[in-house]
């Protein structure tokens, strides 16, 4: 699938067989496979019905029965039924081959399209319902490749077989035989595919998502679960999601309970048609000993058809959930990614320019608008320290969060060395820019790679030279495995400021010409501080550095301080102009001073009572 595919018309079964069609020989093959097998399976019963033949002829005297033709069909019988578990073998494997390759390259294109997404639609969306889509409607969808495809095929062609056969031997059987099953068929797509059986399917994705959405909230905040003494019970919005998910369970078992007791009742019951009719034809002409052989192999037909249909059943409620899946992965491609420039320009230098930048945040679900900045210019020049701070909420990280473009501008420009963000590749956009957060996220993957990420193609001593220099070689090297130590389950779970310099490391690796610290030490203690800040010294040498601090102490030499206040740059100078200027900034001051000698006086109470 392609981004084209997000303009595709197609939904429903259609679609998946448009997903499906990605790997058209191997499916093409599973399903020739699928055919045969279905009607070497066939076999069983005409060999049946020749066995019979041959014994009915000869009923009065059983020793006349022509014994080698007998043996000879029930090797048939016995070869048609291996050959159908060796196709059908076959079938299944070249179907799963293809289901696998469709279900990487949807996984991976998936990931890179949410990748291009702005920042925005992940705000708006939920991880556990991103998380959802990537597995659950994912999986079903090979599921439904690797099983169900094949099981398709094959659920029609073995009724289609055996109903040619019964039509050409007796239309009035044949009919009988039919009737019941389209029947059946008709009240089951009124049930799936009518108004509130897709309703319900919708719903039940929703339900699903929710639940998946609150199960993510309620582990990541396992510690004030724990801290708190809250249950799932207590924790009202995943223990509702659950209950929503149970009480819709129950109601669309309820909804589907008469028409699943009918429709499989009446594959099952064929017989219940088929005896009466050939009763009643046999009581006009009992002497038809060709039509009393015929209504026996009708008899024996009749089991072997219902096991395709009752197939068939289960797939026609199966993919309509899977269907609603595909239509919510088609609405992700659907998204609008951040619009790549036609002609890329690449900056000559890295100075970055805000010009009467505006910038809101929408919420599409509500229909709603919140001015983040409204008006802010500023320069943040080349191989100088600009500090942002200001009270929270009042607009730093997005100022921050706007140099890489996670978001587009509403009005205004942002330019990094004269050249407007958006006319630069996001490529080329990302590898001007290093970040390191102050919630640092690192992967379940060793410390060497988390590191590497930074420049993928880096060997292990320029690893190694990055670590030294972020101050955290030694503690590395100090743990089990050293660099090949895994982080987070299962393996080392890491300290705030131990990940803080991992983090640090890896921007170093990358060693982009701007960079980004959104308060890189404001969880750690004074010893891993110290620590984290001889990293950044040799981080942030000649380059463009806009650090979001909250720690007023650690940017008192900055060569420029904006001061943003609701969504604006209320003040701009180096510390000490703005100290004089007594604005602001200097009430921010002197509350960081005061909170400094709070902490002295507390620490020299605490240090007189142990004295005492």
């Amino acid at each position: 699938m392609n981004n084209d595919d997000a303009a595709s018309k197609k939904t429903g079964i259609a679609r998946l067989l448009e997903i499906a069609g990605e790997k058209r020989g191997l499916l093409v093959l599973s399903g020739v496979l699928s055919v045969i097998s279905n009607a070497l399976m066939f076999l069983p019963f005409v060999a049946t019905y020749f066995i019979v033949e041959e014994l009915l002829k000869n009923a009065a005297n059983p020793a006349l029965s022509n014994m080698e033709l007998i043996r000879q069909w029930g090797l048939w019988a016995l070869y048609s039924l291996l050959g159908s578990l060796l196709f059908l073998y076959a079938g299944i494997m070249a179907s799963h081959v293809a289901a696998f390759r469709i279900l990487y390259n949807l996984r991976m294109r998936l990931a890179q399209h949410l990748a291009r997404l702005p920042m925005g639609y992940h705000t708006r969306q939920s991880t556990g319902a991103i998380k959802k889509l990537l597995e659950m409607s994912v999986e079903k969808i090979e599921n439904f490749i690797a099983h169900q495809l094949p099981d398709l095929v094959g659920a029609v062609a073995l009724p289609v077989i055996m109903l040619t056969v019964m039509f050409v031997l007796d239309w009035r059987l044949a009919l009988v035989c039919a009737v019941p099953i389209i029947g059946a068929y008709f009240l089951q797509a009124l049930v799936f595919y009518g108004k509130e059986g897709l309703e319900s399917i919708k719903e039940y994705h929703n339900a699903l998502e929710r639940m998946n959405a609150a199960g993510v909230e309620y582990v990541r905040g396992m510690p004030a679960v724990k801290v708190f003494g809250l249950t799932v019970s207590s924790f009202l919005r995943f223990h509702n999601s659950i209950i929503a998910y149970r009480d819709w369970a129950v109601e669309y078992t309820g909804f589907c309970k008469r028409p699943y007791i009918i429709f499989t009742t009446i594959p099952a019951s064929l017989l219940s048609f088929i005896l009466p009719v050939g009763v009643f034809i046999l009581s006009g002409q009992p002497d038809n000993q060709a039509f009393a052989l015929i209504l026996m192999l009708f008899l024996v037909f009749a089991p072997g058809l219902s096991t395709p249909i009752m197939k068939l059943m289960y797939l026609g409620g199966n993919m309509r959930m899977i269907s609603e899946g595909v239509e919510r992965i088609d609405a992700i491609f659907g998204q609008e990614p951040i619009a790549e420039p036609l002609n890329p320009r690449v900056p000559g230098e890295y100075t970055i320019e805000f010009d009467n930048v505006c910038f809101s945040y929408d919420n599409q679900d509500e229909s709603t608008r919140t001015e983040a900045l409204t008006g802010v210019s500023f320069h943040a020049r080349e191989g100088q320290l600009t500090a942002l701070v200001g009270p929270s909420g009042g607009g730093k990280s997005t100022i921050a969060n706007l140099i890489p473009r996670f978001w587009d501008v509403g009005t205004g420009s942002i330019r990094i060395g004269g050249v407007e963000v958006r006319e630069i590749g996001t490529e080329m956009l990302m590898n001007l820019v290093s970040f390191v957060f102050q919630d640092v996220h690192l992967f379940y993957d060793t410390i060497e790679e988390n590191i590497r990420m930074g420049h993928a193609e880096a060997g292990h001593e320029e690893v190694a030279a990055a670590a030294r220099a972020a101050r955290c070689h030694e503690f590395i090297e100090s743990l089990p495995d050293g660099y090949q130590t895994k982080i987070g389950e299962g393996g080392t779970y890491l300290s705030g400021g131990e990940a803080q310099r991992v983090a640090i490391a890896r921007a170093l690796l990358k060693n982009s010409p701007i960079l980004v610290l959104d308060e890189a030490t404001a969880f750690a203690d004074p010893e891993n501080e110290a620590q984290i800040q001889a990293g950044l010294s040799r981080l942030i040498q000649g380059k463009t550095v806009i650090i979001i601090a909250h720690r007023l102490s650690s940017i008192r030499q900055a060569d420029q301080i904006l001061v943003v206040d609701e969504g604006r740059i209320a003040e701009r100078g180096r510390h000490d102009e703005l100290i004089e200027l007594g604005g602001l900034y200097h009430r921010m001051w002197s509350a960081h001073i005061d909170a400094g000698e709070w902490a002295l006086a507390a620490e020299k109470e605490n240090k007189a009572v142990n004295v005492s």
